[in-house]
């Protein structure tokens, strides 16, 4: 059974599921890095090919993941998917969370496809929070902690429960 790590772009899923997986002696698949090094450029996926075209990869690379006993860092809109939702029910998921400010820090001069700075990255953070919410069974907030703090409370957390 995989460990998903979900929650908005600059909570740091990447960073702390790496590390995840290395305590829990897991492989890790970031499902956003993965399309990149098939595909190329996600920002370059939504301008060539739109919005739809990226979700359907992500929705391959999704299952692909889940197939597996890793660490699954999901892209912040992953969870906009009715089939994943419904995959992400029998998985144990970590929601991590970010506050604005901390979300501020981190995007600064990123080029991600729908975060064009942090009234938009807001925007996405209230459109999915009650969704995130719904899919998760730890939350984990990452703004002003370090990651191997969070690290060691979800790996904790996964020896007892996941």
């Amino acid at each position: 059974m995989a460990l998903v790590l979900i929650g908005p772009p600059a909570a740091g899923k990447t960073s702390v599921g790496r590390k995840l997986a290395r305590i829990l002696d897991r492989p890790f698949v970031d499902t956003d890095r993965r399309i990149v090094a098939e595909h190329g450029p996600i920002a370059d996926l939504f301008r060539d090919h739109g919005e739809p075209h990226f979700r359907a990869l992500e929705r391959a690379e999704i299952v692909r993941a889940l197939a597996g006993n890793a660490v699954v860092s999901l892209g912040g809109g992953a969870v906009l998917d009715p089939d994943t939702r419904r995959d992400l029910e029998t998985q144990p998921v970590v929601l991590l969370t970010v506050s604005r400010e901390a979300a501020l820090r981190r995007i600064g001069g990123s080029k991600r496809p729908l975060v064009n700075g942090i009234d938009s990255w807001q925007r996405l953070v209230d459109e999915r929070a009650d969704l995130y919410a719904s899919l998760a069974t730890l939350t984990c907030d990452t703004s002003d902690r370090p990651v191997s703090r969070v690290v060691d409370e979800i790996a904790t957390w996964a020896r007892e429960n996941a």
